[in-house]
């Protein structure tokens, strides 16, 4: 194993301090963190605008001058939700915060190289003179960053550790980063990077990282993953890791301060929900046309955590649920699943109680909204099952489904039990005459379901149809006769895949559905024709790995979310050998793949990775955010927001109140195509398990933030 000495921690600590005091230095590069401008210069304090009715505008200076690229927040408690409405800083320290509706409001800057500053109260219509706070220690500048610095610090073990581990090294940071730890929570937060007094009296650190993770209703999946598939070899790392920041050792790299398009964002925070349930996804429109639902309710969904299914009205900022039934009584809780060991936040206490476990909402162009919802106990129906007359069963039975679909309608309130065969995890609408509604989550099948078909009869088992993946093996271009996963091959047969979709991708180019296949190394994505059910496997090659989520462009490439640190693209026009036949088995495209990474540090002993666990990628294909059509736009999943690729560049678009915003849902909506960047934005849901980890702690709710790209920092 690795150690490190006691002379590599006091010289890492040195250096951190030199790089995060040096942020008042003047430097060539204006964008460094902390960095003043001499009088007169562009950065100079200029003289702001007289702010609208509905608008408070100022400008931010210290000790050194006009303070660009840094946050100003307006925060109110006047409303039924949180309101904060947060911009940044133009080049000579003004802001202008647009659209506020009336109440009284605090004010204050955050920024890197700063503390933050006192809070000013103020209403709209009011110009501002706000002072920042220089950074008076390197301590005090690192509570800011995000999560990826301080996760940066961790050490990596040598491939001589984790062996037996599939894929070696970059398996076991597979696990680390996106498909394990980073899944479902931002390590290097406050919360994970120091242990919590509640959890009780420990022996060391390595005891207190295994309780920890045996504690609460998650206890299980994280021990599981951390001593069964990794041999508890991450114990040693994270035991280390949280004894040198309570030594002191801090970040030994600081964050760029935002710039170019990054100081046009606006972004508005708002929670819902309540402070014991979590968030997995929301939707707030039809993501084949985004105008539906204009200025509408948003409805999330809360997963293993709770039956009261989130809605959020933006215009009125009020919250509101409704209790999502379930068809059958025998239908199992999570409340219900074995505890290992009480939680250090909530004790005893079972927070989770959920039935429907809904994973995924999604509208269809009538304004329901679809989940993937549990109806009933797993056991299927017998028109599932062998010896069935359904096509689907004849083919390929099934003898369980894990979670269904259900769909609700807000005009009457009405829920609908949608009965499947197969499991599902995630749902899209395919653009085409029978609104297909395809789903992810199916044991080694993909599912789909005439809605059409469905809302005419009501007839769920009429209406459905699943098939399992198969390759052409034999290239005769149609399905035949398959040998199982495993078997010797034969070349008059074709192969089936033992593979379940995470992601699903309807394809706008040629109607075929794409998926990846995550939570196996290195990870697929597999494209599924539904003219012929024949089936394409296309592994990821070095240097990426760890396949999580994806999302399609109207172009029919496929973005990937890489726990290599990388935005995998793949485009298959690119393949050059033939895509069918006994060698196209998943190695046969590598020229397909293009990798762009990730913004954000390295391990300190991997250094060509981007430390960014990004959890899910979404393909902006009809520009609702204003940043292009087909931009693909990752999860920051340790940098408190979304990455989005524009012209070969990322830019993050970063939430920094409250700090730990952990990105998991998103979707994006057109309120009003004729008025401009304020009619259109992108909707994200914090997805992390435990919203009592971000800022303000025990008491603070899943948020939901709405992001929008102005064409510069003070446009109205």
């Amino acid at each position: 194993m690795v150690r490190p000495t006691r002379h590599a921690g006091i010289f890492a600590t040195a250096v951190a301090v030199l790089l995060l005091l040096d942020t008042g230095a003047a430097r060539s590069d204006p964008d460094a963190a902390g960095t003043p401008s001499p009088p007169g210069a562009p950065g100079a304090p200029g003289a702001p605008g007289t702010p609208g009715a509905n608008e408070i505008g100022g400008t931010v200076t210290s000790t050194r001058g006009a303070e660009a690229g840094v946050w100003v927040i307006a925060e109110s408690q006047g409303f039924k939700t949180r309101f904060a409405k947060i911009v940044v800083t133009d080049e000579a320290g003004r802001f202008l915060l647009p659209d506020l509706p009336g109440a009284e409001y605090r004010v204050w800057v955050r920024g890197y190289g700063l503390a933050d500053s006192p809070k000013t109260e103020a209403t709209p219509g009011h110009s501002l003179k706000l002072t920042a706070v220089v950074a008076p220690d390197a301590a005090t500048a690192a509570k800011i960053y995000p999560a990826a610095y301080w996760y940066a610090m961790m050490k990596i073990p040598e491939e001589s550790e984790v062996a037996s581990v599939p894929g070696g090294r970059n398996g076991y940071l597979m696990w680390m980063k996106n498909m394990g730890c980073v899944g479902c929570h931002q390590l290097g937060n406050l919360a994970t990077r120091t242990i919590p007094a509640s959890l009780g009296k420990v022996s060391s650190s390595q005891d207190a990282w295994l309780k920890r993770l045996q504690s609460g209703q998650a206890g299980i999946q994280m021990i599981n993953i951390v001593q069964g598939g990794l041999a508890g070899v991450p114990i040693h790392y994270l035991s280390d890791w949280t004894d040198r920041i309570a030594a002191g050792e801090l970040p030994t790299e600081a964050p760029r301060r935002p710039s170019g398009i990054e100081r046009n964002v606006v972004a508005t925070v708002r929670d819902w929900s309540d402070d014991r349930a979590y968030l997995h996804d929301l939707s707030s429109t039809d993501r084949r046309h985004p105008t539906v639902n204009a200025n509408g309710l948003i409805y999330g969904s809360p997963e293993l955590s709770t039956d009261n299914f989130p809605i959020l009205d933006p215009v009125h900022n009020t919250a509101t649920t409704f209790k999502a039934p379930v068809r059958d009584a025998d239908t199992p809780t999570t409340h219900d699943d074995p505890v290992l060991r009480a939680s250090p936040y909530w004790g005893d206490e079972r927070i989770w109680d959920s039935r429907a476990v809904a994973h995924n909402p999604m509208f269809d162009s009538t304004g329901r909204v679809w989940y993937t919802a549990r109806v009933r106990a797993a056991g299927n129906p017998a028109f599932c099952k062998k010896g069935s007359a359904h096509p689907s069963a004849q083919d390929f039975p099934i003898d369980s489904s894990d979670r269904q679909l259900a769909v609700y309608t807000p005009s009457s309130g009405k829920y609908t039990f949608v009965d499947t065969c197969y499991s599902t995890h995630h749902l899209q609408f395919s653009e085409d005459a029978n609104d297909t509604l395809w789903t992810s989550g199916g044991h080694e099948v993909i599912g789909w379901l005439d809605t059409r078909k469905f809302d005419r009869t009501g007839d769920a088992a009429a209406s459905q149809g699943w098939a399992p993946f198969v390759l052409d093996t034999n290239a005769n271009g149609k399905r035949d006769a398959w040998v199982e996963p495993g078997q010797p091959a034969d070349a008059t047969h074709d192969r089936r895949l033992a593979v379940s979709l995470y992601a699903i991708m309807p394809n706008p180019a040629d109607g075929s559905i794409w998926g990846s296949v995550a939570f196996r190394f290195p990870g697929a994505i597999v494209r599924f024709d539904p003219r012929t059910r024949l089936s394409e496997i296309y592994n990821v090659p070095a240097p990426g790995f760890g396949v999580r989520g994806a999302d399609i462009d109207r172009h029919g490439v496929v973005w990937v979310s890489l726990a290599s640190g990388h935005l995998g693209e793949f485009d298959r026009r690119k393949c050059k050998g033939p895509l069918n036949g006994p060698t196209a088995t998943g190695d046969h495209c590598p020229e397909g793949w293009s990798f762009h990474r990730l913004p954000g540090p390295s391990f300190v002993n991997v250094p060509q990775m981007s430390v960014e666990s990004s959890y899910y990628t979404w393909v902006d294909q009809h520009d609702t955010l204003g940043l292009g059509a087909n931009v693909p736009i990752a999860t920051g999943n340790l940098f408190d927001g979304v990455h989005a690729l524009v012209g070969g560049q990322f830019v993050t678009l970063r939430i920094p109140y409250p700090l730990d915003f952990y990105a998991k849902g998103i979707d994006g909506r057109i309120d009003d195509a004729a008025a401009g960047w304020k009619g259109r934005g992108l909707w994200v849901t914090s997805g992390d398990r435990t919203p009592w980890h971000k800022e303000g702690g025990k008491g603070t709710k899943p948020l939901v933030v709405h992001f929008q790209v102005r064409p510069s920092p003070l446009a109205d």
